[in-house]
Parts: structure tokens; sequence; C-alpha cells
């Protein structure tokens, strides 16, 4: 993992395997609540809980970006309802400008709020093994890509650094947090996610499942934080592919980090230091990147 890249006026905190955050480096301490935080969204790139190498060209200024479409429209940009969200206004150094967001501090949420459309991923293993989704039960005959009778809410609960987050059931969720949180974190969720298909779909996408982190502000407000709806946090597919695909691969196709995914899986049993990706694999992917942002972004 490359070092994090050092900023005047602002201290590292703390690296995840995409992501960097900063605090001021004259905060009073590093929890402070009225303290804003700068995160960077670096150009690594993850698949099966390792950080691999190289990563993907432009990739931190792509995901910011989008992040930040996708925040103003769940502002109300669409036309539904103010969705509260992490963002403040002020300066970004400039070395990590297009690739950082100031935001507020939050009370993050231990679990991960996956909304699933379409059945594919952790989903159509545990489907085929059980004909459920994280305790869901779900129709017969289903195939891997099919479009599920309406959205479900499948939480995860957030694994520490270099595990596995693991899939729980609504009712794990609601022992981890409250029932009171469960229900306003599914239903938000929910919300987000219809909203953000209905444009997906405007501009020839699929979003076939995507995840969201919200926080608690100061105020006691469930906040929309982290990413929102990027390559990395979301699967979306070419629509007119999935509906003319005979075969998973045809009609899954992917703007996201899938091609990544692909060639590691062909190439390395899960053991040790996975490979380094080849140039064609980290050109492919960044492509892909770069077209969901146009295709998503054009008028």
């Amino acid at each position: 993992m490359t070092s994090p890249i050092d900023l005047p006026g602002w201290r590292h905190v703390y690296s995840g395997k995409v992501r960097d955050l900063y605090a001021p480096s004259d905060a009073a301490g590093s929890d402070a609540a009225d303290t804003a935080l700068l995160v960077v969204a670096s150009d690594r790139v993850s698949a099966f809980d390792h950080v691999l190498s190289p990563g993907i060209p432009d990739k931190g200024v792509l995901l910011t970006t989008l992040s930040l479409w996708w925040f103003a429209r769940l502002a109300g940009g669409d036309g539904g309802r103010t969705i509260p969200n992490h963002l403040v206004d002020g300066p970004i150094p400039d070395a990590v400008r297009g690739r950082a967001m100031r935001v507020r501090r939050l009370d993050m949420q231990p679990i991960e709020c996956v909304v699933r459309g379409y059945l594919t991923g952790s989903g159509w293993a545990e489907y085929t093994a059980n004909g459920t989704v994280c305790g869901i039960a779900l129709p017969g005959g289903l195939a891997n890509g099919d479009r599920l009778p309406a959205p479900i809410f499948t939480p995860a609960f957030k694994a520490p650094m270099g595990e596995h987050d693991e899939n729980i059931s609504f009712e794990q969720a609601v022992e981890l947090v409250g029932a009171e949180t469960a229900a306003e974190l599914r239903d938000l969720s929910l919300e987000i996610y219809t909203r953000a298909a209905a444009t997906a779909e405007e501009h020839g996408l699929i979003l076939a499942d995507t995840k969201f982190e919200f926080g608690r502000d100061a105020d006691g407000v469930l906040t929309l934080g982290d990413e929102v709806l990027t390559s990395d946090s979301s699967r979306y597919w070419d629509a007119a592919a999935w509906r003319a695909g005979t075969t998973p691969a045809e009609r899954m196709a992917s703007f996201d980090k899938q091609i990544v995914r692909d060639w590691l899986a062909a190439e390395w049993d899960k053991q040790g230091t996975p490979p380094e990706l080849p140039a064609e694999i980290v050109e492919r992917t960044a492509a892909r990147y770069r077209e969901l942002l146009d295709l998503l972004t054009r008028d």
C-alpha cells in the first residue's frame, strides 16, 4: 500500500483499503466533534479483501467526482427530498484537489447498508444454497442476474481491516443498533436506492446493488457518509446488454471493478500475496470507470 500524502496543515489519521483520512494539524484532538475531516480517495484498488498493485489511474478523482454528483442529486437535485450528507464547505489542499472531500465527523453505524435490486454476487451464492439472501426468502427459479420482485435491504457487519464483511439478517442488525435505528437505516437505504436506480435507468444503466454508510451527526440526525453510488460501492450494468444477454456474463456487463475480480479469480487461489494486475486489466477497468461517469452525468 502506498504511503499517504503529506499535506501541510493536515495530519494523517487513518488509511483504509482505498481512502485516507486526515484531521487538521491544529485540532485539539482527533476525536473533537466539531473538527472537519478530509477524506482522500486514492487510486488503490481492492478485491477479495486485498489491496492490489498497481492502482487504477485517476480512480480517486473519478470516484470523488461521482460521489459529489450523487450527493448533490440526493440533496434535492433529483426533485426528491433532501438526504442529509457529511459534506461541508472549505478549502481542499491543492495536492489532493479533485480527489478529496471535506466532511463532518459522524458517529458511524457498525453496519453497511446494502440494497439489492438484482440477484448476483454473494446473494446469488446464498440463494443457490438456501433460496434466501441474508435470510430473506426469495421465489424459486431465479437465475444469476435476475431482477428481484422488489429491492431488498441486506445489511452487513463491518469487519476489521483485512477481514471480510459478514452478511447479516435484519434481526441481527436490530441486535447491533436497535429496532428504531435499524428500521430507519432500512427505509432510508431503500429510498436512496429507488431514486438512484431510476436515475441510472434514464441513462441506460441498471443499478444492480449498492451499499451505503450512515452515521449520526452532533444533533443525532442520521447522515449519509463515506462515498455514495460509485463504481467501488455499487454494481452498474449496461441495461441493453442485460435485456439481450443469454448468459450471466452477457447480462452483467459492468461498469465497476468486476474486470479485476474476474481476472483475479481466474489467476489466483486466494492464498498468499495476490499477483500484480496486467496493464490491459488496469486500462480496461479505468475505461469502464470513466465511461460510467460520462454516462451518468451526461445531460
